[in-house]
């Protein structure tokens, strides 16, 4: 598989003067998942735990309900192809497929779509199952951004984990803010990874698709060191899902569901 970043030579002004240097850049890969011979979608994405972003993807888009359906899996790096076989896929993928909208998220390479089918697979969150304190936020948006080592290097990718009150227990990265989710869903569904009661972190804007695609994973939480966006908000209320972005420089601002913050529910009480 290739490199995750490369090097290559510039020109970089700095300090009123012009000059030769090396700079690490993000490496773009696209990959074609093809299920059951037919080709499905093309994903721009950074190249590592591709297996894992496909299987995220076909079981959180609803094109395959469950791991389980899926009867084999394989990767052809050379020629940038994901393979799946399964004797279970949803009978009504093909029209979910083509009622869709263009979001902001991502360019037509990937289908960032809000499907018909979102409603069937965002998962509403009943009752509080984890609990965690303001510390714990700060905390682990700041174990997130010590692990994005890419991202020091690069600036060109996301960073995503799934945690617990204890830290991170998955961490990802790539150039694709879904791509980076899908990964670890895919790591939990074929390693039996429980999402119950965790915590996701998160490096970029928490937009609607992040937001259904947390519900999809079935995280209770999502933290961010940046903004959300208003259809994300009114999905985090309706899905009972609890929203924290701006989570920098010692402030952080709680948008949805405080009642999984120790402490804060009271107060707005």
């Amino acid at each position: 598989m290739k490199n995750v970043d490369t090097q290559r030579e510039i020109l970089r002004f700095k300090n009123g003067r012009l000059e030769r240097a090396l700079d690490t850049v993000a490496t773009e890969f696209p990959v074609t998942l093809k299920v059951n011979g037919q080709e499905w979608v093309t994903m721009v994405c950074t190249p590592e735990y591709i297996e894992d972003m496909a299987v995220g993807y076909l079981v959180s888009e609803r094109v395959v309900r469950r791991y389980e359906d899926i009867r084999d899996i394989w990767t052809d790096e050379k020629g940038g192809f994901v393979h799946v076989r399964t004797d279970h896929l949803n009978p009504y993928y093909e029209q979910l497929q083509n009622k869709r909208y263009i979001t902001s998220c991502c360019g037509m390479s990937r289908q960032a779509f809000v499907f018909v089918n979102d409603a069937l697979a965002a998962k509403k969150m009943d009752g509080v199952h984890v609990r965690i304190t303001v510390d714990d936020c700060f905390r682990l948006m700041e174990a997130l951004q010590e692990n994005a080592e890419v991202f020091k290097k690069t600036g060109g990718v996301h960073n995503a984990a799934l945690c617990d009150a204890g830290g991170i227990l998955v961490s990802r990265m790539d150039i694709g803010r879904h791509n980076a989710l899908d990964k670890i869903y895919g790591y939990c569904l074929k390693n039996q990874v429980s999402t119950k009661g965790k915590i996701l972190a998160f490096s970029g804007r928490i937009s609607s698709e992040i937001l259904l695609k947390t519900a999809k994973i079935g995280c209770e939480v999502i933290l961010s060191k940046s903004a959300p966006t208003t259809l994300a908000l009114e999905s985090a209320e309706e899905l009972g899902i609890t929203t924290i972005g701006f989570i920098r420089g010692g402030s952080m601002n709680i948008y949805t569901c405080p009642e999984r913050i120790a402490g804060v529910a009271a107060h707005v009480r």
